[in-house]
């Protein structure tokens, strides 16, 4: 009984030490991780050790070889040439101007036909050309809008200052002929057009074809040409200037005061 109980013992304590052990953090599992990494890198290490090398890395290895080697006396057209006096180190040619080393050896190494490099040169070279043509068209064109743009902004801008100008010139006008006592405009567009009320009565015939023929020689003129006749008007009838807003006492003294007759002389 004594023995056994011995037994139970050994075996509980036993049990006990393996299981303190693989409680401990981490440990085993670290240990286990190192020694597989180290074992695959050790494998990796033998196998690069043991590759055979291929066919054409041996071919490429024993070119370099030869290439980096200087040409020896065995060669038959090394010979040749030192039979000719010529002597290792020095340049072809009778005056010495020639190559001093061989022509350097291209390998081919793709399955593409002789020249098919050069094409493929050639056409990257055309796309990339017409890449650059196609970017300055863009820029061109975005240009020539741009140019485009600015004209026609320029030429409204003008147009509106050209319709103030004629709708200032005609309030003038108006009011300088109503002070000389004149009934009506020398021109019916000298003054401006004032909005007749519906219920007044009709004119006479004759009268309103005057009136359709003066519109109708009116309507022939352009903005600019009616501004320029009513300026014309104002300086020479009320010695008046409409971009001064000045009436001057005389010829001389518009002349001389009055920097010109259009808009551009005032700027």
């Amino acid at each position: 009984m004594a023995a056994s109980s011995d037994e139970e013992e050994d075996y509980m304590s036993a049990a006990f030490i393996s299981t303190e052990q693989d409680i401990r953090p981490g440990l085993p599992i670290a240990r286990r991780v190192q020694e597989a990494y180290q074992k695959e890198q050790k494998h990796k290490e033998a196998n690069l050790n043991n590759r055979q090398k291929s066919l054409k890395e041996v071919e490429k290895e024993q070119r370099e070889a030869v290439l980096n080697s200087a040409i020896g006396n065995e060669n038959k057209g090394f010979a040749l040439l030192q039979k000719m006096g010529y002597k290792k180190g020095q340049s072809l040619g009778k005056h010495g101007d020639g190559i001093a080393e061989p022509i350097p050896l291209h390998i081919k190494t793709g399955r593409s036909g002789l020249g098919h490099e050069e094409l493929q040169k050639r056409k990257a070279e055309e796309r990339l050309e017409n890449y650059r043509r196609k970017i300055q068209m863009r820029q061109r064109a975005s240009e020539q809008a741009a140019d485009h743009f600015r004209s026609r902004f320029k030429s409204k801008h003008e147009e509106m200052r050209i319709e103030a100008d004629l709708r200032k010139s005609q309030r003038a006008c108006l009011q300088l002929d109503e002070q000389k006592g004149l009934q009506a405009p020398q021109e019916l567009w000298f003054w401006p057009k004032i909005d007749e009320p519906e219920d007044e009565e009709e004119e006479e015939e004759e009268e309103e074809d005057g009136d359709d023929k003066e519109d109708s020689t009116a309507e022939e003129l352009t903005s600019l040409e009616k501004l320029q006749a009513l300026t014309a008007y104002l300086r020479e009838k009320h010695l008046y200037c409409i971009w001064c807003g000045t009436a001057y006492e005389d010829a001389d003294d518009l002349a001389s005061s009055c920097p010109g007759d259009c808009a551009a002389d005032h700027d």
